[in-house]
């Protein structure tokens, strides 16, 4: 069989993209090896477009999948497939249009247009991707580029609440406080309003810890969820916060929601 060559295009990272093509694929007996599957994301712009585009010239059996809000992005591309005879795919229109026949309701947009630019989805998108090349310290220059910089003890909702504040739109960056590891000179860079501290009852975190080793199959005999060893750390970032300044939230009796609606808040009165 000839191989089979299949774009991702998309405004976002493409990962809706990609999981649609694969699911389609595994309805067919196709190896693996035959087919070329590529994702081109954060397609802005029509020169970024055509600059995707220009790959699938020199491709044999080629199928597209795109997923854009930008109608001159969705109209270019669909102008270039019909002149090259390519077969494309547009995820989403389909979708919207059958809710449109069901319920008799108007998009938001009018037809042919379904996909005004919208910048608050642009800035959701940007948040989460932030929130994931940052998160558990991975990178500390991002302190410096965050909205907002979540810091504390492992176990204590850092990345969940950074995933849903990025939901939100704020560009979140989480750093762990590990009595052995140097904290981040950069936090000390920044205003410290920027800076929220998390952290959680020891017995709290000596429950989770304890669960959290069970389902990875490791004893619970480890440090990690030794209860001198929690009380250990929640000392030492305690301090570290009181040295920065910033203000500190006990996650122990809240959800991820009602922790992050009051950082909201708190945000929002610092911009007043």
């Amino acid at each position: 069989m000839k191989e089979i060559n299949i774009l991702i295009l998309s405004d976002s990272i493409g990962d809706t993209g990609e999981r649609i093509a694969q699911a389609a694929l595994a309805q067919f007996d196709i190896a693996k090896d035959d087919v070329d599957l590529n994702v081109i994301g954060n397609i802005r712009n029509i020169d970024q477009l055509s600059s995707a585009l220009s790959l699938a010239l020199d491709l044999e059996n080629v199928l597209i999948y795109y997923s854009f809000v930008n109608e001159s992005l969705i109209e270019h591309l669909e102008s270039f497939c019909m002149q090259n005879n390519i077969s494309h795919v547009d995820i989403l229109t389909p979708a919207i249009k059958a809710i449109e026949e069901l319920t008799n309701i108007k998009p938001y947009t009018n037809p042919g247009a379904l996909r005004k630019l919208d910048e608050q989805y642009y800035k959701r998108i940007e948040a989460i991707e932030f929130a994931v090349r940052y998160d558990d310290g991975k990178d500390p220059a991002g302190i410096l580029r965050a909205d907002l910089v979540i810091i504390g003890i492992s176990r204590t909702s850092k990345t969940p609440l950074s995933m849903y504040l990025a939901n939100k739109g704020y560009k979140v960056c989480n750093i762990p406080l590990v009595p052995e590891s140097p904290v981040p000179k950069e936090l000390f860079e920044i205003n410290p309003a920027r800076i929220i501290g998390l952290t959680n009852s020891p017995e709290k975190l000596y429950s989770i810890r304890r669960e959290r080793l069970k389902s990875m199959g490791v004893k619970s005999e480890l440090s990690y969820s030794d209860l001198s060893r929690i009380l250990e750390e929640l000392d030492y970032a305690e301090k570290i916060m009181k040295k920065i300044g910033c203000p500190i939230i006990n996650v122990s009796q809240a959800a991820i929601e009602e922790t992050a609606e009051k950082i909201i808040r708190y945000q929002k009165k610092l911009s007043l």
